[in-house]
This record gives C-alpha cells, sequence and structure tokens, in this order.
C-alpha cells in the first residue's frame, strides 16, 4: 500500500478500506447509532460487501476515497470521501462506533481527510448533516466547512457543508 494513501494524526493512523475491514464495517455498518443517519441507513452484510468493492474500486479510479480509522492498531470507525449519489459532488463521511464518540476522534479523523483531499487535487468536498445530528454540525465547521445549502429528504432539513480547497 502506497504510504501516499496512509495518514498518521497524533492520535490515529488512516488507510484505506480492504476486505481486511470487511468484519469491522459489518459491525460499525450494521449499528444504528453509528449508520442510522447516515444516507441509506443501516446496512444489512450484504450491502456492506458490495459498498466496500464499490470503496476499493473508487479508489482505483479516484485516488481518494473511504478510510479505515485506527487506534492503537485497532478499527474504531471510517471517514474519507465518495461520490455523492445526489449529484453534489464528492461527500465527506465519517462515523465511529457509539461508544469512542466524544473524544474527538471524528474531528481529527475528518480533518486529516480533508487535508487529504487537498493534496490530492480535489478543488470541492461537500457533507451532508441532518439539522438535528448536532454533533456532525460541530465536527464540520470545526474542520473548517461552511453551511452553504439547506434541502428537505424523507421530510427532514439536512444542511450542506462545504470546503472549497485551495492547492497553494
Amino acid at each position: 500500500m502506497s504510504q501516499l494513501r496512509t495518514i498518521r494524526t497524533q492520535r490515529l493512523f488512516l488507510r484505506p478500506v480492504s476486505w481486511h475491514d470487511l468484519a469491522d464495517l459489518r459491525r460499525l455498518k450494521g449499528n444504528a447509532a453509528s449508520f442510522g443517519r447516515m444516507l441509506g441507513g443501516v446496512r444489512t452484510p450484504g450491502q456492506v460487501e458490495a459498498e466496500l468493492a464499490e470503496d476499493m474500486a473508487f479508489w482505483a479510479r479516484r485516488k481518494i476515497g473511504i478510510f479505515a480509522i485506527l487506534e492503537k492498531g485497532v478499527f474504531v470507525g471510517l471517514t474519507g470521501f465518495h461520490e455523492r449519489p445526489d449529484g453534489r459532488g464528492i461527500g465527506l463521511r465519517f462515523a465511529l462506533f457509539p461508544h469512542l464518540q466524544g473524544r474527538g476522534l471524528a474531528r481529527e479523523a475528518a480533518g486529516a481527510a480533508l487535508s487529504y483531499a487537498r493534496t490530492a487535487g480535489i478543488h470541492r468536498v461537500i457533507a451532508v448533516a441532518s439539522a438535528d445530528n448536532l454533533a456532525s454540525q460541530t465536527v464540520l465547521r470545526s474542520i473548517g466547512m461552511r453551511q452553504c445549502e439547506i434541502f428537505q429528504r424523507d421530510g427532514r432539513e439536512m444542511r450542506v457543508y462545504e470546503a472549497v480547497l485551495d492547492h497553494k
């Protein structure tokens, strides 16, 4: 695996997701507290496997994608990028196991991923959070993303945040 695709932060190691992560991803994406608010909601084991295959293909095509987040060598969540199915562009996402939330790990990982996108030549990244998901909105603002749009999805107000990345 290329060193250019890995990130080290003060507490975390991020690397592209792989088949090695399948069991952990099934636990994460099958957990309502972790994935219930994500677009598409909680995933079945089959959906997780299909998404992992797509995530790895996205890395191959775009040289960016979803990272596994490891703390002290243990899988704790995911962050990174995917093509938004609603046509809004490259989307940032992040999710942690519920017992790890509130420690600043999402901010640390998502911020590192956003910096990676800048070095990878991505010009604009968006993220979507429901209006009642204050924790995610706090993370997005703390890494420099700004609210740029509001829309309705399934009767819920959704807020779009964006980061326009300079490449100086």
